[in-house]
């Protein structure tokens, strides 16, 4: 837009309109809200594009405001007719017309189709990339086990991302293999609301359960009380218990399994209940985790 012939105020709003919608479309989506103070329905939709820029700032889309009044040379240069008037910038350029989209679900339908058409990458997927190969050397360190270093590994992660549940998950993993339980409580409990149910948080929720429900002892005088009486299924229960303890986790899954095939019911299907932790503790998608899946399912459904 050339400036000659602008008066001062004119040629700011024209600098303004370059640095805060034009520069940032390059690289992420710009929503331009026109809007005036004597409008009604602008005053309804601000905050709703307000919550939204918010919630989708990390996927590089970003609001900028026009009043109409004050801005009048970029109102005339965009021929708005009428208010609110909602345009999608990217890369200098109006992609999609907003105006008629008036709740926060049209809104954020549109936008998603917005980011995955144009493929649009804000800090979130950065970050991602940037994050992906530092878990998965975490991950193995920690599978090799040596976890003291994983937890150093997970923790400077953590100061990257402090939100993620991968590394979150992580990091509470670490801690428990490196025997510092409440510090991996403490790192479960200070994760984001939006994260609780997230597989990895629940992974590790459940890896701390089974380290404060298995006993540490020694498994002789259970063995012999099996022994002399196949039905004790307390002892059964509580010999999975000691091998999840000792890292034996083949055992305790193959005695959590002869207990569920005895009585799948026994103490409210607390052995099966048991099982499903264990798995859930080793990853969900994990190898060992499948095949026990598969030995659960073949014991309950055959």
């Amino acid at each position: 837009m050339a400036t000659l012939g602008l008066s001062e105020a004119e040629r700011e709003a024209v600098e303004r309109l370059q640095r805060d919608v034009i520069e940032p479309s390059m690289t992420g989506l710009v929503l331009l809200d026109f809007w005036a103070e004597r409008c009604g329905p602008c005053k309804q939709l601000s905050p709703l594009l307000d919550k939204i820029a918010g919630d989708y700032a990390d996927k590089g889309v970003k609001l900028v405001k026009i009043d109409v009044d004050q801005d009048k040379l970029i109102a005339s240069q965009f021929q708005i007719q009428s208010i609110p008037t909602v345009y999608a910038f990217y890369r200098g350029q109006p992609v999609a017309d907003l105006s008629n989209y008036r709740t926060e679900g049209q809104l954020k339908r549109i936008l998603d189709q917005l980011i995955a058409q144009l493929g649009v990458k804000g800090e979130s997927a950065d970050q991602q990339a940037e994050i992906e190969p530092l878990l998965a050397m975490g991950e193995g360190i920690l599978a090799e086990g040596d976890a003291p270093r994983a937890v150093s590994v997970f923790q400077q992660i953590h100061e990257m991302a402090p939100s993620d549940p991968l590394v979150i998950g992580g990091l509470a993993r670490a801690l428990l293999a490196a025997g510092q339980r409440e510090e991996a409580r403490a790192a479960l409990d200070a994760a984001p609301p939006e994260t609780a149910t997230h597989a990895e948080i629940s992974r590790a929720r459940a890896a701390l359960e089974l380290g404060e429900a298995a006993p540490e002892a020694d498994t002789s005088d259970l063995e012999s009380r099996i022994a002399s009486n196949p039905d004790d299924f307390e002892a059964r229960y509580e010999l999975a218990g000691a091998k999840m303890a000792a890292g034996d986790r083949d055992a305790a899954a193959d005695a959590l399994l002869d207990l569920i095939a005895r009585d799948p019911d026994w103490n409210e299907g607390a052995a099966r209940k048991r099982l499903l932790q264990l798995i859930e503790a080793q990853g969900l998608e994990d190898p060992w985790a499948r095949s026990q899946r598969r030995r659960l399912s073949a014991l309950l459904f055959t």
